[in-house]
Formats: structure tokens, C-alpha cells, sequence
């Protein structure tokens, strides 16, 4: 809505006051504030779209429309407030040009904002905050800050006010189709760029005339240019199809994300000139308000995007993300690698000989991770967040590690991993979930029965500790006293953990595997010992199903995402979230650590991923492309990419210092639920509902790349389409989809699911 609808769009003055970018060289322009700029009265400021001479005039019949509606619905208290803010004087009611302004054309700015607040039967409250909309330009699109499903929305009558009558509503389809010529009639190179436009512009067309009690021409509407969509919305135009009335949009989670949020769209500097130019020879008010007002155009110079690079990046709830979201520095490097010596292995080198086989050359230890000996220049300072220190129990796992790294299968296109699949046999409890430990020894089950079930996968059974009471007869100082408290009775192979009152839809182990994270639709997320078996801490503060959860490479820090749309840090010594990270515009999926723990990535149902700064809980990037839900994410071990996987049934690849897609692995036919790199980076391993592994050169995906393109001022590479030249194996299970896969420490490949007969 903006605040004059009347009359045609003055060309000259438009420009100067609405859209056009500043020449700070990056793109970004004045619409990112497109809001309503009605101005107090008094102060001169002209209304937005209105010529400066008659903005005065234009002001004062605007308050006095207002006031007259307040008084004739005895809102007495607010009638006087606002007279007193506006300075008018107390006889000001009797003029007798209100009425006849206020009831003329819903183009006059006081017939537009009378005319929203009349159809919402306010109270007083909801007056009070039309004050502050006509006098302080705090207008319509103040953004509400995004709530859980099924939360009260204290500002919906502010939002849905927004879409006031914008005019005919038999104009809407020739507003529409008129746009839709143009756009069909300019150059190639062009057109698909301002193709961008259609969809926004129908969603906000739609909902103007559904707000205006137009139900028969907001249906006629949608069936007809409903078609002209790109396919990625339609999960998007199939909720909107159900707002067919008034009533239907108050606290409707699609609308306020519409009116919340502007939708952004990335154009070339030339598109966009030839976009305004055609709006303001058209002298077409409603669309180019409703660009004014419910979008971001992000503008850049250079050549105009082609279909498929736009369509890459396209599918979001909100459009693109602005590349000013994706230009903060981001340390993507790995932490030094604290110094252990690694004690001569003898044991296997005499086994080897008494096997009759030649004594063989220890791998020098480079093979172990050197590039984190020295300090990584892209690496976060060691002291940037606090880590825990590392136990005499973390070195001795430190040594096991290096001592299996030496034994590690190098991967690659002529040496493919060996896959080990776990199946989940009579499931009927329902699989939601696994986890292995990092060396493998242990897996872990979510269950829909609201159970989490701990498995041995070594000959080595799962005991608990023994009592305090025997505790106390041990040796303290024995060599073997890690051995001596553990209870022998208590040995078995699986154990049951009981605590949860929903099923459990995530689970991770600590690196250290002394604990286990499970986060369920209860809300909460469990810690649970796994020297005792106990639940020790139940975190609350997610309201809602926690769909979630992952422990930091480092351990003491966990994160988590549920249906409240918030990604949450946690502590396993503190019951609070140290950190809410809020922006997503629908359900966090799922959530994973950066390696070096300095950053947390989040996928969402609104389809895209956002990287968060651990230390400040800022978002330093927001990516963009994915045209389903998320539900698989994983870094490369250097710390430097990322994958992600999603309902859509692609991986897509990202570089995380430049913020860009770099690549897409297309061949799934169902949605991908599980992945991950082998340990030297070499593979990538996706896993998904289509009951198949398959395995990808990620070395050549991230080799192939022209470096030059990260400098291109436009922010966007042309990605290969090169999937079957990167894809080096698909492996098909009997009928079981792939939730989890897991590289051992030697690089063999662990797959999970549950047997689906």
C-alpha cells in the first residue's frame, strides 16, 4: 500500500523519491525502505507519489478522514490525541471538506487508509496504531517480528491493513497482463530477468483483492494467470489458493511471511531502467506501488542474468538473498591442531610379521591432517569462542586417531569406498533418526515411540557404571580402574533410553562418546550419559517440535532447530540457550557445526541455509537455490565448502568464503536425508529416500571451479552441468531409505535406514 493511490505517478518526482539505487557501487538501492513515506503533517515532507505542491493539502484531508471515522465510532480518547498530535484545532471535525474527502475515491490517501480500517472492525488499540501510522510514517509494514505456527500475531491488523483498495478490481488481470506483454516483448536477454517480477506481483495482486472482500475476482484471477508460476512455487500457490476470504488471512503463516519479509529480487541495472520506464509511461499506480512496497531490488551492473542462472538460484520463500548478506568476512579456516607425540604402534608391526608379511613403512604423519599443523591464515583466532580443554582421556583419543588416520584408504575415482548399510529390521516403531560415534563403535535410533536405542557395532558390550556403593571398594590408583567401575551384570548390546513424550526426530553423539544429544517433538532436548544410561538435563526452550540437534566437533556446545523457525546454542553446562539465532521464515530442519565450532549452518523448510556466527549470533550468510524443505547439510572437512540436500533431490555445493553456489549434483529421485565427505574430502556421499547411496568426486567439482568468477561484481558463477561426469557410483538398497551415512576413520562408508518391506 502506498500512501497515495490516486492519479497518475509523477515520472520526475517518482524517481527521486522511490526507487532509484544509489551509485555506492554494490547494488543495493533505496527500495530496500519502500515503505509508505507519509509524512507528519507540518513538516512538508511530500506523501509518496503525491506531487510536493498538493502534499499539504492532501495531509490534512487525510487526518481529517481519519478523525471523523474515530469520532462517528466514538473513539473519543483517540480523536483527541490525534488532533493534539496533529496540531489542529478543536473545531477542526465540523470542517465540512472531511467527510467528502474522506468518502470520495479510494484514491485519496485518507480513503485508502480509512477504507482498511473500517473493513477491520478495530477497537481502540488497534486506532492507536493507526496513529502512529498516519503521523509518524511507522506505517503498515512495520515488521512484525516472525512468531512460532499458532502464536498470537499482535500486529496482524496492522499487516493485513496494508492491502488497502488499490482501485478496480476488474483492472487487476489488465494491470497484470499489460506487464506481462511488455515483459513477453523485450529483448531475450532481459526478459528472463524481469520474468522475476510475475511472481510476487500475482501473490500481492491476489491477496489485495482477497483483503477487499473481492472473492469471486481474486478466484478468477488466481485460476488465470496461475499457470504463469515457475513449477518451484507450487507447494507456495497451493497454501495461497486456500486464502479465498477475509477472515482466512488473520494469522495465516504464508500471508505474514509475505507481508513481513520484502521479496527480494537480484536484476541488472538495465532491466530494471526498462522496467521503470514502462510503469511510469503506463502511469500504472498499482503495480509499480506494489513493487514500491513488497519488494527488494537488488541491483547490479553488468550483463543480465540467462534463465538458468537466475532459476539456480531461485525457489526461496523470500527470493533471492541480497548479496550484501553474503560479504562479511568469514573464517572458514581449521583451529591448530593441539601437539601430541604418536607413540611407535609395535603391536601391528609384529603381528604383521608373524602373519609371514614384509615389515611395512609407517606413513609419514603429513597423511594426518598437516594442513592443521601450521595456523591456517583463514582460520579464526585459537581463543575467538572458548573450547574446553582437552582431557588426558581427548589425548588418548587424539593418538587412536592419528594412528587409524595412518592406516586411512586414500579415495578417488579409481578407488571407491566399501559401504557397510546397517538396516533396521521390524521398525514398526518407526526409524526417525541415526547417529554413529566419530570412531565408529557405537549407533544410535530415534524412534517415533518416543525411545532412543544405543547399539553396539563392536564385540565390545554396553555396561553401565556400577553403583556408588561398589565404587567405593575400588583401587582409585589402579591402572585399570576405568575398567573396574564399569558393572559386567549390566553388559549387553542394546539399551533402551526412556524419557521423551514424542517421537525423536534428531540425535548426535559428543565426539568424546560419553554423551548423547536426542531432540524430540516434545520440545525438548535430552542429555543422556552414556557411562550410566540416564537422561541427565532436559533442555527447554523451544516451544515446539524440535526437529534437530548436533554437537559441536569440540563438544561442550550443541545446537538446535524446530518448528518455532529458531536455530538455539546451547551448553551441556548451561540450561539456557547461550545464543537464538532467528531469521529463517518457517521450520530450521536441520543444523550442523563448522568444523573449527566458530559457525553453525541451518537449513529450513523455507528453503534456504543461513551460516551463523557463533560468537555474536549474526547471520553471515544466507544461501539460496534449494526449491524444497532441507534436510541434509555437511562441511568439508578443510572447512571451506558446504553441501546441502533437500526435497527437491539435489545436492547443491557451496563456497563459503564467497558466499556462491558452486555447483549442482542432480541424478536422486527422491529427497536427500543424509550426507556427507569422506575424511580427506575427497567424496562426496549423499544418501536418500530413492533407497540409493551414491557417490560424487567433490575434488573435481571444487578443482574445476574459474576462480575468476568469485570477483565478478554481478555476485553469481555460471554453474557445469556436469553431474554425470562427478558422480562416480549409485548403490541401491532392498527397499531401504538412506537417513544416515557415516565415514569411518579408514574411510569405509556406514549407511542406516529402516527396511521399508
Amino acid at each position: 500500500m502506498a500512501a497515495v493511490q490516486g492519479g497518475p505517478v509523477d515520472a520526475v518526482e517518482e524517481k527521486d523519491i522511490k526507487t532509484e539505487p544509489s551509485n555506492d557501487g554494490c547494488g543495493s538501492n533505496s527500495t530496500n525502505d519502500g515503505r509508505a513515506a507519509s509524512a507528519s503533517p507540518g513538516s512538508g515532507a511530500p506523501a509518496a507519489g503525491a506531487k510536493p505542491a498538493a502534499a499539504a493539502p492532501e495531509d490534512q484531508q487525510t487526518l481529517l478522514a481519519v478523525l471523523q471515522f474515530l469520532k462517528k465510532n466514538k473513539l473519543t480518547e483517540s480523536v483527541d490525541i490525534l488532533r493534539r498530535e496533529a496540531g489542529l484545532p478543536e473545531d477542526s471535525l465540523d470542517l465540512k471538506g472531511a467527510d467528502s474527502s474522506a468518502a470520495g475515491s479510494g484514491g485519496a490517501a485518507g480513503g485508502a487508509a480509512a477504507g482498511g480500517v473500517a473493513g477491520g472492525d478495530l477497537g481502540a488499540a488497534d486506532a492507536s496504531s493507526l496513529l502512529s501510522r498516519v503521523t509518524a510514517s511507522s506505517s503498515a509494514v512495520v515488521q512484525a517480528p516472525t512468531k512460532a505456527a499458532g502464536e498470537d500475531q499482535p500486529d496482524v491488523n496492522v499487516v493485513l491493513s496494508a492491502y488497502s483498495q488499490q482501485g478496480d478490481p476488474k483492472l487487476y488481470p489488465v494491470y497484470y497482463n499489460g506487464l506481462k506483454r511488455f515483459i513477453e516483448s523485450v529483448l531475450d536477454c532481459h526478459r528472463a530477468e524481469l520474468s522475476q517480477v510475475f511472481y510476487p506481483l500475482f501473490v500481492h495482486m491476489y491477496l489485495e483483492l482477497v483483503y477487499n472482500n473481492y472473492e469471486s475476482e481474486a478466484k478468477a484471477f488466481f485460476e488465470k494467470f496461475r499457470g504463469d508460476q515457475e513449477c518451484y512455487y507450487e507447494d507456495d500457490l497451493r497454501i495461497l489458493s486456500s486464502l479465498s476470504k477475509r477472515e482466512h488471512m488473520r494469522g495465516n503463516e504464508t500471508l505474514l511471511d509475505f507481508r513481513t519479509s520484502k521479496f527480494v529480487l537480484r536484476i541488472s541495472r538495465d532491466s530494471y531502467q526498462l522496467l521503470k520506464r514502462h510503469l511510469q509511461e503506463r502511469q500504472n499506480n498499482q503495480i509499480w506501488n506494489i513493487i514500491q512496497e513488497h519488494l527488494y531490488i537488488d541491483i547490479f551492473d553488468g550483463m543480465p542474468r540467462s534463465k538458468s542462472q537466475i532459476d539456480a538460484m531461485s525457489g526461496s520463500l523470500a527470493g533471492e538473498a541480497k548479496r550484501e548478506a553474503n560479504k562479511a568476512k568469514v573464517y572458514y579456516g581449521l583451529l591448530k591442531e593441539p601437539e601430541i607425540e604418536l607413540p611407535l604402534d609395535d603391536e601391528d608391526e609384529e603381528a604383521e610379521n608373524e602373519e609371514g608379511k614384509p615389515k611395512k613403512k609407517k606413513p609419514k604423519k603429513d597423511s594426518v591432517g598437516s594442513k592443521s599443523k601450521k595456523q591456517d591464515p583463514n582460520a579464526p583466532q585459537q581463543t575467538r569462542i572458548p573450547l574446553p580443554e582437552l582431557k588426558d582421556s581427548d589425548k588418548l583419543d587424539k593418538i587412536m586417531y592419528m594412528k587409524e588416520a595412518t592406516k586411512r584408504i586414500r579415495l578417488g575415482p579409481e578407488n571407491l569406498p566399501s559401504i557397510c548399510f546397517y538396516s533396521f529390521l521390524n521398525a514398526y516403531q518407526g526409524l526417525t533418526a541415526v547417529d554413529f560415534t566419530d570412531d565408529s563403535s557405537l549407533i544410535a535410533g530415534g524412534f517415533a515411540d518416543s525411545t532412543v536405542r544405543v547399539w553396539s557395532v563392536t564385540p565390545k558390550k554396553l555396561r553401565k557404571v556400577k553403583s556408588a556403593a561398589d565404587l567405593n571398594l575400588i583401587d582409585k590408583e589402579s591402572d585399570d580402574v576405568l575398567e573396574r567401575i564399569m558393572d559386567e551384570k549390566t553388559a549387553s548390546e542394546l539399551k533402551i533410553l526412556y524419557g521423551h513424550s514424542g517421537p525423536v526426530y534428531g540425535i548426535s553423539f559428543s565426539p568424546d562418546r560419553n554423551y548423547l544429544l536426542s531432540s524430540s517433538e516434545d520440545g525438548t532436548v535430552r542429555l543422556w550419559s552414556l557411562q550410566t544410561f540416564t537422561c541427565l538435563v532436559g533442555y527447554k526452550g523451544h516451544n515446539y517440535p524440535v526437529w534437530d540437534t548436533h554437537f559441536s566437533p569440540h563438544g561442550y556446545y550443541f545446537v538446535s532447530g524446530g518448528h518455532d523457525r529458531v536455530a538455539r546454542l546451547w551448553a551441556t553446562d548451561h540450561y539456557q540457550p547461550l545464543r537464538i539465532f532467528s531469521g529463517h521464515l518457517a521450520d530450521v530442519t536441520c543444523t550442523r557445526f563448522h568444523p573449527n565450532s566458530n559457525y553453525v549452518a541451518t537449513g529450513s523448510s523455507d528453503r534456504t541455509i543461513r551460516l551463523w556466527d557463533v560468537l555474536n549470533g549474526s547471520c553471515v550468510r544466507i544461501f539460496t537455490g534449494h526449491k524444497g524443505p532441507i534436510h541434509a547439510l555437511a562441511f568439508s572437512p578443510n572447512g571451506k565448502f558446504l553441501a546441502s540436500g533437500a526435497t527437491d533431490s539435489r545436492v547443491l555445493l557451496w563456497d563459503i568464503g564467497h558466499g556462491l553456489m558452486i555447483g549442482e549434483l542432480k541424478g536422486h529421485t527422491d529427497s536427500i536425508y543424509s550426507l556427507r565427505f569422506s575424511r580427506d574430502g575427497e567424496i562426496l556421499a549423499s544418501g536418500s529416500m530413492d533407497n540409493t547411496v551414491r557417490l560424487w568426486n567433490a575434488t573435481k567439482a571444487f578443482d574445476d571451479l574459474e576462480t575468476d568468477d568469485f570477483t565478478a561484481a554481478t555476485g553469481h558463477v555460471h554453474l557445469q552441468d556436469n553431474s554425470q561426469e562427478l558422480l562416480l557410483g549409485t548403490y541401491m538398497s532392498k527397499s531401504t531409505p538412506v537417513i544416515n551415512l557415516h565415514f569411518t576413520r579408514r574411510n569405509l562408508l556406514l549407511a542406516a535406514g529402516s527396511y521399508n518391506p
